[in-house]
């Protein structure tokens, strides 16, 4: 069963910054850049995909993320420069002690149903050349850092060791450059174009009505339910399709969001009829605005992360099918059905969103907003059971 105290450690990145030792904007924790890696993850492993063949592992590269997350925010006090340094002469005892750090704050990753510290054991004992999926990972993180840099750099032009920096990224884009995705990136165009407007959801606050803290973004609560969704398909043994499905649909549910900004529920019930309309208006606006930045192969996969992103669904004779995420784990747990738990999906948004109203309010930052949103949460899921997962004791352990 997933941890109480493995969730709360999701939610610290959160108030990790970055870039703490130059001017920069609010928004730059490691959550938000650890988003905004994965979605560049996704981005080079299709195209490596498309256009060198390649089979992806994409439940190690899922993993793979994950595990980094994990990593960074252990050692979140050392700067990069110093990290990298110690990686190349200390690495094996660095990760031995991470692992340590780590089963004292979730001693629930060891023995649970997958090992999930000794898979994270053997992810850093491989070189990034000997696993194509880790050399994505590594890829992507550069070209997130990257594109914090190219902001922060404008704000402190001038600033010494800042030249050195910009050198030092740039050399290490150039080591995956034998992707073909590092390559199309580098041309600025369309796709990476994509990448530059999904940025953006950093900047966009949740619960904007209310003062909260930690402050986080809608680019961070998105991969906050992609991990719990990653978390809750190993809890009832997903097949690897589903695994992607339900985590990349978690990870792009907000992805309209970026045109139209975080619509309020309250809004979105206020008048009969106008939650369809706006819907509506979402679902133009990606198909207007977003698919036309992405390769014309992805457009219907996208479509089918994203809509109807709550309703779980399967494919069978090629047409998209509405099931339960019950009647998947019973009959359609199989990845020729391409089976997605948007149920699963959406007790993970409405996790994520309580933990934040119980993360606030625990640290004596409270508003009618967030107490009448912790409220209604936990009475709507205190006895919820979705695909075998208990979230009434996932809510309750962050009950006030």
């Amino acid at each position: 069963m997933i941890k109480k105290e493995l969730l709360e450690l999701l939610f610290e990145a959160a108030s990790i910054q970055r870039w703490n030792d130059h001017i920069r904007p609010e928004h730059f924790t490691e959550l938000d850049k650890q988003a905004h890696k994965m979605v560049y993850a996704f981005v080079l492993a299709k195209i490596e995909e498309a256009d060198h063949g390649t089979d992806i592992d994409w439940v190690r590269l899922i993993e793979g993320g994950l595990f980094e997350f994990l990593h960074r925010i252990i050692l979140t006090d050392i700067k990069p420069p110093v990290y990298y340094k110690l990686m190349a002469e200390k690495g094996e005892q660095l990760n031995s002690w991470v692992m340590e750090k780590l089963e004292e704050k979730v001693p629930g990753l060891r023995g649970s149903r997958v090992d999930l510290l000794a898979r994270m054991e053997q992810y850093f004992s491989l070189s990034k050349r000997a696993n194509l999926e880790k050399k994505i990972l590594q890829a992507a993180h550069y070209l997130a850092t990257n594109w914090e840099f190219k902001i922060i750099y404008r704000l402190n032009e001038g600033l010494f060791g800042l030249e050195e920096t910009k050198a030092a990224i740039a050399n290490q884009i150039e080591e995956h450059y034998d992707l073909a995705g590092v390559q199309k990136l580098s041309l600025g165009k369309k796709t990476s174009n994509f990448l530059d407007l999904v940025g953006q959801l950093r900047f966009q606050q949740r619960w904007a009505q209310s003062p909260r803290v930690p402050k986080t973004s809608v680019m961070g609560h998105m991969l906050i339910v992609a991990m719990m969704s990653y978390l809750c398909s190993v809890e009832f043994e997903a097949c690897p399709k589903r695994v992607y499905n339900n985590y990349f649909a978690a990870l792009f549910h907000d992805l309209p969001e970026v045109l139209t900004r975080d619509i309020v529920s309250p809004v979105k019930r206020s008048v009969a009829g106008i939650e369809e309309i706006i819907k509506e208006i979402e679902h133009r606006q990606l198909e207007e605005r977003i698919f036309p930045l992405l390769p014309v192969e992805w457009h219907d996969e996208l479509r089918y992360f994203t809509a109807d992103e709550f309703t779980g669904r399967i494919i069978d004779n090629e047409q998209i099918r509405a099931v339960s995420s019950e009647e998947i784990s019973r009959h359609y747990n199989h990845d020729r059905f391409s089976p997605l738990d948007g149920e699963i999906i959406k007790a993970c948004d409405q996790l994520a969103a309580y933990i934040e109203t119980f993360l606030s309010i625990s640290h004596g930052i409270k508003s009618y907003h967030l107490e009448e949103g912790n409220r209604q949460l936990y009475n709507r899921y205190r006895e919820q059971v979705v695909a075998g997962i208990n979230f009434g004791l996932l809510f309750s352990y962050f009950k006030i």
